[in-house]
């Protein structure tokens, strides 16, 4: 069977044919039919949990299901009645878990949807967005600048377009892209005629039909060989280090105390069932879903606030967060550009200069920018008479965007953009007068009113122009030669409460730095005015002779940086984080992909461009420091609920249990039945498990936090050995001064470490005094229920008959009291001085 050729050899009309569809795309209904055909356009299939893998899931844990087995075993064996209680415990815990992991998935579900990226499709003669996952071979695609190329397309027609394919070929510039067929060898960094996916627009316009999708794409080829997850949070690496060092204690502690207890020739199955009920009472198996659950409820949070989190471990990566850097334009400014003036050479006002800049403007079809808006609004003229020939697109190297028209007999070429790149292309200058001189005798006069202007806060472009005789076509070589007309001085008004703002990030331990484009004196202006100018500015021509060392001593100290290569943005964030610093960008332009992928925290706008959404971590609804400001805090209170969960379950568990393996080798029985064990400990996690809504101590938002695997094994030790101290505390009141028999002590050490294990919550969830610090009313809700049910329980049939439980006399119930009392007040002295002495 001869081999079909591939698609970029192949005439357009042709190729449609084969895939079925014409230039007004497809139908719904046929999207619909090739989605189920093709699958969603993915390089790597979504996982969507069912409500049944969800469920499931709660019990894949290997201590969990040898339980499982142990109790079935045991019903054949030994207690039905006992194996049954623990199998319902261990399946109500799971149910607990399942419902709110399940409420949290769904949550981020929706908040996802709010910022998907979507493309511009032909369906149904419409052009209309849809998601890029629903894109199928066959869709006819809209395309303008910034935009992601959906799927691997052939170009139908195309205006001025450039696409950046560095992500796939390492080519540093954009390729010019036009409709055609190609030989059928043609290597893939030699397709012009052909769209890849996960590259992106840089300028210009254009129509495609989508070939390939997903993993058939050349993109999704190579990355079958690549590890498709996104790298790892540090707060994904401390949560699997804390999750190794719980698997060692609790393995150690499962031998020995089945060792031990086999050795005391206790029954095999019941030392089997005691050693695992420890186990599950030491593994926070609710880890997981209560991580779920902080985060979920933190970026629901933070969404109320217009911050939409599209990864929900980068919250803890904001709440880290100590240095932001940002652009000034529509963050520390109003994002608005307005003209202040047109000039000619000698600073007088100019009518042919603002002519010149209009015409180059609404000529413009690149991409939709502000300057070119605020020409075109600013004042309007009459351009019938001038019919446009071609476009020299504006990138970012060049720095320039070039129109060719035609005015009678004249062909005329017309160029605006950073005056420095502007000039390098002119060799001579037209003065007030009309006169045209050598570009040498004007530059001195030129770089003072640049200086004037931009000291000022103004950002100056260059106009230019240059007849080019008959020719029809312009390239980038045609930019040479040219005729310097004067200046464009445009302006970008401060937002206002801007210093407060940049003061409240300050407070918040994080501090802003400016990376920009602009030219130096602009960017020193803002600085001023914003109050971030430091010791000094580095610009562009600084970084390039500066060695990676000599920036990463200098960075922390220089809040200012001017004339940054798109290039440079990427260096300048490396840096940062080398220096030990948590770095979020804000970014919302074509060339801010790669520094938002650099940065811990990659920050981009609902309004940005396809491309830096995509990259981005977290999408604010509003370009504002302010809702930043807010989603910062946001952030810290998730990121500190959710260590208040790590520091209760590796205390007050860690504890019981360790004090249960040490009962268990000198009593005649075992301290607690397994199902007791099992029952104590889903009563302490149920409180727990409303830590998401808890309120957060101020001190906790004011300051960045990292995960610190040496304080919380230290905590652990500290408040464990604590809370065993005073369980072994109770074992002796009950054996030696209570003379209490086996069902009383089992019965006074559940009361005693359940209450204990849920008002210690009260005292470990601050920092300072606990009586000070009021606790959300879902937590107090919870331990107060918890404490009630534990003080009720052994009065009651159901925890005499099913739990193995006996009423008690006051005369226990006292004492038991009165060591939860003390427990809770040596708790807070510990607390005290633990922060005092070790810091986090």
């Amino acid at each position: 069977m001869d081999k079909q050729p591939s698609f970029w050899s192949i005439p357009a009309a042709e190729l449609l044919q084969q895939l079925q569809t014409t230039s007004q795309g497809l139908t719904s209904g046929e999207a619909r039919r090739r989605t189920t055909q093709y699958g969603a356009n993915l390089l790597k299939p979504r996982k969507r949990a069912t409500a049944l893998s969800l469920l499931l899931s709660q019990f894949k844990s290997p201590i969990i299901l040898i339980l499982i087995f142990a109790s079935v075993l045991s019903f054949f064996l030994h207690n039905p009645v006992d194996a049954v209680i623990i199998s319902a415990i261990v399946l109500v815990s799971g149910l607990l878990g399942f419902w709110q992991e399940r409420g949290a998935t769904n949550a981020i579900d929706k908040l996802l949807s709010i910022v998907q990226i979507k493309a511009a499709v032909i369906r149904d003669g419409t052009l209309m967005d849809i998601p890029v996952e629903e894109i199928v071979p066959g869709d006819i695609v809209s395309f303008n600048a910034g935009d992601v190329i959906p799927g691997d397309c052939l170009v139908l027609e195309s205006k001025d377009l450039f696409v950046d394919e560095a992500s796939l070929t390492g080519e540093t510039y954009p390729e010019d892209k036009i409709s055609g067929v190609l030989p059928e060898e043609t290597p893939l960094a030699k397709r012009t005629n052909t769209l890849f996916m996960g590259t992106h627009v840089v300028s210009g316009s254009a129509g495609a039909v989508v070939v390939h999708t997903g993993r058939e794409t050349e993109f999704g080829k190579v990355s079958e060989r690549l590890s498709l997850r996104p790298p790892e949070t540090e707060f994904e690496r401390g949560v699997r280090q804390f999750g190794y060092f719980l698997m060692e204690v609790t393995l150690l502690l499962v031998i020995a105390i089945f060792a031990f207890n086999v050795y005391l020739a206790r029954p095999v199955l019941d030392s089997f069932l005691f050693a695992l009920a420890l186990a599950v009472g030491l593994t926070p198996q609710l880890l997981p879903a209560i991580i779920m659950v902080n985060l979920a409820h933190g970026a629901k949070g933070m969404a109320r606030k217009k911050v939409i989190v599209k990864r929900l471990a980068s919250i803890e990566n904001f709440g880290s967060m100590n240095v932001l850097c940002s652009d000034k334009t529509g963050t520390l400014t109003e994002g608005m550009v307005h003209v202040r003036s047109t000039l000619d050479i000698e600073g007088n006002e100019s009518e042919k200069v603002l002519l010149y800049a209009y015409l180059n403007s609404v000529y413009e079809t690149g991409f939709t920018n502000p300057i070119d808006e605020a020409i075109r609004t600013y004042r309007k003229f009459d351009v019938a008479a001038w019919q446009k020939l071609d476009e020299e697109p504006y990138d970012f190297v060049r720095k320039r965007l070039s129109i060719l028209l035609s005015h009678g007999n004249t062909h005329l070429m017309i160029t605006k953009g950073a005056l420095k790149n502007v000039l390098a292309a002119c060799a001579t200058a037209e003065t007030s007068k009309g006169s045209i001189v050598d570009v040498a005798a004007i530059q001195d006069k030129v770089q003072s009113h640049f200086e004037e202007y931009s000291s000022q806060g103004f950002r100056t472009m260059g106009i230019a122009y240059r007849d080019v005789g008959p020719a029809s076509r312009i390239t980038k070589d045609h930019e040479t030669g040219m005729t310097f007309l004067g200046f464009l001085v445009l302006f970008d008004p401060i937002k206002a409460g801007i210093g407060e703002t940049i003061a409240d990030l300050h407070r918040l331990g994080v501090s802003l730095k400016i990376i920009t484009g602009d030219n130096r004196l602009v960017a020193a202006h803002v600085g001023q005015q914003v109050g971030l100018l430091g010791p000094g500015i580095l610009t562009g021509p600084d970084l390039r002779t500066m060695s990676d060392t000599a920036l990463r001593k200098k960075v922390n100290e220089v809040n200012v940086f001017a004339e940054v290569e798109p290039n440079q943005k990427e260096r300048i964030i490396l840096a940062l984080k080398k220096a030990k610093n948590v770095v979020g960008y804000v970014g919302d332009g074509i060339n801010d992909a790669s520094a938002l992928h650099t940065a811990d925290v990659g920050i981009s706008v609902d309004s940005a461009v396809d491309v830096a959404k995509d990259a981005a971590d977290i999408v604010l609804l509003e370009k504002d420091l302010g809702v930043l400001v807010q989603g910062v805090k946001e952030g810290r209170t998730t990121f500190a609920n959710t260590l208040k969960y790590v520091f209760m379950a590796t205390s007050a568990n860690f504890g019981n249990m360790f004090s249960m393996a040490g009962a268990s080798l000198f009593l005649p029985f075992l301290p607690l039945l397994p199902k007791q064990i099992l029952l104590t400990n889903l009563l302490t996690d149920f409180p727990e498990m409303a830590i998401a809504t808890d309120n957060v101590d101020k001190e906790l938002v004011e300051s960045p936090r990292r995960w610190n695997m040496k304080f919380i094994r230290n905590f652990m030790m500290t408040f464990g050995l604590l809370s065993s101290l005073f369980d072994y505390l109770t074992f002796g009141v009950l054996l030696l001064i209570l003379r209490a028999s086996s069902s009383e002590f089992r019965t006074g050490w559940f009361v005693e470490s359940v209450i204990s294990a849920s008002l210690v919550v009260l005292v470990v969830r601050t920092r300072g005094p606990f009586f000070k610090s009021r606790p959300g009313k879902s937590l107090c809700i919870a331990t107060l229920l918890i404490v009630s049910v534990a003080l009720m329980l052994p009065f009651n049939s159901i925890g005499g008959k099913l739990f193995g439980f006996t009423p008690l006399p006051i005369s226990f119930l006292v004492p038991m009291g009165l060591i939860v009392a003390i427990y809770i007040s040596a708790a807070e002295v510990a607390r005290k001085v633990f922060y005092k002495k070790i810091q986090f």
